[in-house]
């Protein structure tokens, strides 16, 4: 379960759980139905088995028992929960005290105390476009570096690259075949990708090209001059392109190695195996069988000798556990990989490495495209690189026309941070193990439940704090913010830390998109309640009602620029 952050949310589940004798790590703390019954609900169910008594009076025993303090000062029962009110002046003080004191503090960063975590993501294969489908590995997975380094893990953000195996073969045949006419000093991973579909295609029609990609690729493993020489240019061309794009989603990895790096590893694992009695021979091939009868071996290594990924994968955990000794190892990659991941970490499991339990995939939904599924193979491919490209353009004319004064350099540096948060958090914004239909009008909305709609409050807050011109502190007196749709903003923006607890612990960031969403939803019921009575803006006569209003804006565009950058999309402080 998620770790609490919110010690208002803390104290409520602490109440009920002192009255009861249990854990604070028992209860949930939720929200109540209607405002007017309080700010933090919880319930008694965890208690009932324990207590052999009904919820509803359980309710009752804890708030016959409640007594006032720092951050509670009333509780209710309402029938199963226990519903609690804080103590507004000191949930505003602490709430500005987070968002503009020294520094940011909105995250519990005890729970990764001293704990290292490897995410594994984007992780394509080389010398094919980075399309758009790979789009969800690489956002969710940069998302999740973002939401464990905010909670204080040490994160390994890992581009575990496809650089090795059967289809470089295909490619290097390809290139033999076809590629006289190719420079390999201009070389492009467009040219490459046409060779391997062009490959692909021709495959169909002649079984024997088969045979001559496994020979190259078996010339490949086997330290052929040549097959090194073009195979090391094809990875060089492909990096080189996939950096491009991970530069315009502002995404760094702390480890980048290929399917290629662990080839030197493979006689240790399989003779690792080999001893522990857990690999065989079947049908010529060299296999690990598995006890449950559903479960089809993992194959290890082709009857011409050649290595699998899945060997590779064994590896590549291993060299992770050594190396980082984490406490946790995430591969991001789509649902489809499932049946391989359950077999990766049962075969670690059964070679003694405990470990493994430590292991996870993270499975997602796939991109389609024109209802199809989007892949290489079949050249059914929307470039990432242009999909970025487009969704920048298209928001250049949307600046420019709301900003005809900015200077160009200016309309394009906000037109990028637009566009490409635009991309990203479209595909942020739904759970994680839903498929995803592209298309252009719905990436690159402006309106709803997208991206620019989050930049744009948070624009408008900026635009608030500069109108001001004064320095904003929080020392304010916050007695002077009484309306409910002040208290029920501090409530939200307070809500974060929590948020981004419980996305950690599902792997899944859309819940710190949708609750942005909300707290912009939040943020602009206050707004224009103000615009439409005029003693409730922030911008008035009274200066120590103004100070506190001002605070409160700044502290929601503290928490919005904090969200946004979790996920990985820039700010604008206009638009």
């Amino acid at each position: 379960m998620a770790t609490l952050s919110n010690p208002f949310a803390k104290a409520a589940a602490r109440a009920v759980a002192e009255v009861l004798e249990m854990s604070p790590d028992d209860f949930v703390v939720g929200t109540p139905p209607r405002p007017e019954l309080g700010d933090f609900a919880v319930g008694c169910f965890p208690a009932a088995k324990q207590h052999k008594k009904p919820p509803p009076a359980l309710a009752v025993q804890v708030v016959e028992k409640f007594e006032a303090g720092d951050h509670l000062i009333e509780a209710a029962a309402t029938g199963p929960f226990v519903n609690f009110k804080a103590n507004r002046p000191a949930l505003f003080r602490h709430l500005l005290s987070r968002t503009l004191g020294d520094s940011l503090d909105l995250f519990d960063t005890s729970e990764g105390d001293d704990k290292t975590i490897c995410i594994d993501y984007s992780s394509p294969n080389i010398s094919k476009h980075l399309a758009y489908h790979h789009i969800r590995s690489t956002v969710i997975g940069h998302a999740l570096v973002n939401l464990y380094r905010a909670i204080g893990y040490r994160v390994i953000g890992i581009n575990h690259l496809g650089d090795w195996g059967t289809t470089h073969g295909m490619l290097l045949a390809a290139y033999k075949m076809w590629g006289d006419d190719l420079d390999l000093d201009t070389l492009t991973v467009d040219q490459l990708n046409d060779l391997y579909v062009r490959f692909r295609a021709a495959m169909k029609e002649d079984d024997s090209l088969a045979d001559q990609g496994r020979a190259w690729f078996k010339k490949l493993e086997d330290g052929d001059e040549e097959a090194t020489r073009l195979w090391k240019r094809f990875r060089e061309v492909s990096w080189v392109e996939y950096q491009s794009v991970y530069d315009v989603l502002g995404i760094v990895f702390d480890e980048v190695r290929g399917e290629s790096d662990y080839v030197a590893d493979m006689p240790a694992v399989l003779e690792m195996l080999d001893k522990k009695g857990l690999s065989s021979i079947s049908q010529g091939a060299l296999v690990v069988q598995f006890d449950d009868e559903k479960m089809p071996p993992m194959l290890l290594r082709k009857q011409d000798g050649a290595t699998l990924y899945g060997t590779r994968d064994l590896a590549a955990a291993m060299y992770r556990h050594k190396t980082y000794d984490f406490a946790r190892n995430l591969y991001v990659v789509d649902r489809g990989q499932g049946l391989h991941f359950k077999q990766l970490f049962l075969t670690l499991t059964m070679a003694g490495h405990d470990w493994a339990a430590k292991c996870a995939h993270i499975p997602f939904g796939l991109v389609r495209i024109g209802g199809k599924k989007a892949g290489t193979r079949s050249g059914n491919v929307v470039l990432l690189k242009d999909v970025l490209a487009e969704a920048q353009q298209r928001s250049h004319g949307r600046i420019k026309e709301n900003n005809p004064e900015w200077d160009e350099a200016r309309i394009a540096k906000v037109a990028r941070m637009v566009g490409v948060g635009a991309i990203v958090f479209a595909n942020l914004v739904s759970q994680r193990d839903k498929d995803v239909d592209f298309n252009w009008d719905d990436v690159l909305s402006v309106e709803g439940d997208s991206g620019p709609y989050v930049q744009y409050a948070h624009a408008r807050c900026a635009s608030i704090v500069r109108k001001a011109d004064r320095k904003i502190s929080q020392d304010v007196t916050v007695e002077s913010l009484t309306h409910d749709s002040e208290w029920a903003l501090a409530l939200k923006l307070l809500d974060i830390g929590d948020v981004a607890s419980r996305a950690a612990d599902t792997n899944d960031p859309h819940l710190l998109s949708r609750y942005l969403l909300e707290l912009c939803a939040t943020y602009s019921r206050w707004y224009t309640i103000g615009n439409q009575d005029k003693s409730l803006r922030v911008l008035t006569d009274e200066r120590e009602v103004s100070d506190a209003r001002l605070a409160l804006v700044a502290a929601s565009q503290a928490v919005l620029a904090a969200g946004l950058a979790v996920l990985g999309i820039d700010a604008p402080d206009a638009m």
